[in-house]
Protein backbone atom coordinates (compact mmCIF):
# COMPACT_ATOMS: atom_id res chain seq x y z
CA UNK A 1 0.00 0.00 0.00
CA UNK A 2 1.39 3.23 -0.88
CA UNK A 3 1.84 6.64 1.47
CA UNK A 4 -1.68 8.35 2.13
CA UNK A 5 -1.42 11.93 2.08
CA UNK A 6 -2.19 13.07 5.54
CA UNK A 7 -2.63 16.86 5.95
CA UNK A 8 -5.39 18.65 7.08
CA UNK A 9 -6.63 19.04 3.71
CA UNK A 10 -6.42 15.41 2.57
CA UNK A 11 -8.70 14.68 5.59
CA UNK A 12 -12.08 16.14 5.27
CA UNK A 13 -13.35 16.95 8.87
CA UNK A 14 -16.49 16.37 10.14
CA UNK A 15 -18.18 20.09 11.02
CA UNK A 16 -18.60 20.22 14.52
CA UNK A 17 -19.59 23.45 16.19
CA UNK A 18 -16.66 25.20 17.15
CA UNK A 19 -14.40 25.49 19.78
CA UNK A 20 -12.65 28.71 20.23
CA UNK A 21 -10.56 27.30 23.00
CA UNK A 22 -9.19 24.84 20.04
CA UNK A 23 -8.39 27.63 17.49
CA UNK A 24 -5.21 28.14 16.32
CA UNK A 25 -3.29 29.11 12.81
CA UNK A 26 -3.52 24.88 12.12
CA UNK A 27 -6.58 24.84 13.39
CA UNK A 28 -8.75 28.12 12.78
CA UNK A 29 -11.86 26.05 12.63
CA UNK A 30 -11.84 24.89 16.46
CA UNK A 31 -12.34 21.32 15.11
CA UNK A 32 -12.12 18.87 18.15
CA UNK A 33 -9.86 15.83 17.78
CA UNK A 34 -12.63 13.48 17.59
CA UNK A 35 -13.60 15.21 14.10
CA UNK A 36 -10.76 15.47 12.04
CA UNK A 37 -8.49 12.68 10.56
CA UNK A 38 -11.28 10.52 10.25
CA UNK A 39 -10.29 8.26 7.31
CA UNK A 40 -6.78 7.81 8.75
CA UNK A 41 -8.24 6.88 12.02
CA UNK A 42 -10.83 4.53 10.45
CA UNK A 43 -7.96 2.45 8.12
CA UNK A 44 -5.47 2.67 11.67
CA UNK A 45 -8.71 1.03 13.51
CA UNK A 46 -9.62 -1.65 10.95
CA UNK A 47 -5.82 -2.47 10.77
CA UNK A 48 -6.00 -3.12 14.41
CA UNK A 49 -8.87 -5.55 13.64
CA UNK A 50 -7.90 -7.83 11.45
CA UNK A 51 -3.70 -7.85 11.49
CA UNK A 52 -2.52 -10.45 13.71
CA UNK A 53 0.62 -8.45 15.09
CA UNK A 54 -0.85 -4.76 14.94
CA UNK A 55 1.80 -3.37 16.61
CA UNK A 56 4.09 -4.39 13.94
CA UNK A 57 1.70 -4.71 10.92
CA UNK A 58 0.11 -1.33 11.51
CA UNK A 59 2.76 1.38 12.66
CA UNK A 60 2.49 2.88 9.33
CA UNK A 61 -0.53 3.69 9.65
CA UNK A 62 -0.56 5.06 13.16
CA UNK A 63 2.01 7.17 11.74
CA UNK A 64 -0.01 8.49 9.47
CA UNK A 65 -2.80 9.09 11.72
CA UNK A 66 -0.46 10.66 13.95
CA UNK A 67 1.00 13.36 11.12
CA UNK A 68 -2.60 14.39 10.16
CA UNK A 69 -3.78 15.18 13.56
CA UNK A 70 -0.63 16.88 14.35
CA UNK A 71 -1.58 18.80 10.75
CA UNK A 72 -4.27 20.18 12.62
CA UNK A 73 -2.09 21.24 15.72
CA UNK A 74 -2.96 18.54 18.19
CA UNK A 75 0.01 17.11 20.08
CA UNK A 76 -0.18 13.11 19.74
Amino acid sequence: MSAIETTPSSSKPTPPPSNPSLITELNPNGYKPCCVCNEPKATRDQCFMTAQDGEVECKDRVEEYKVCMRGFGFKV
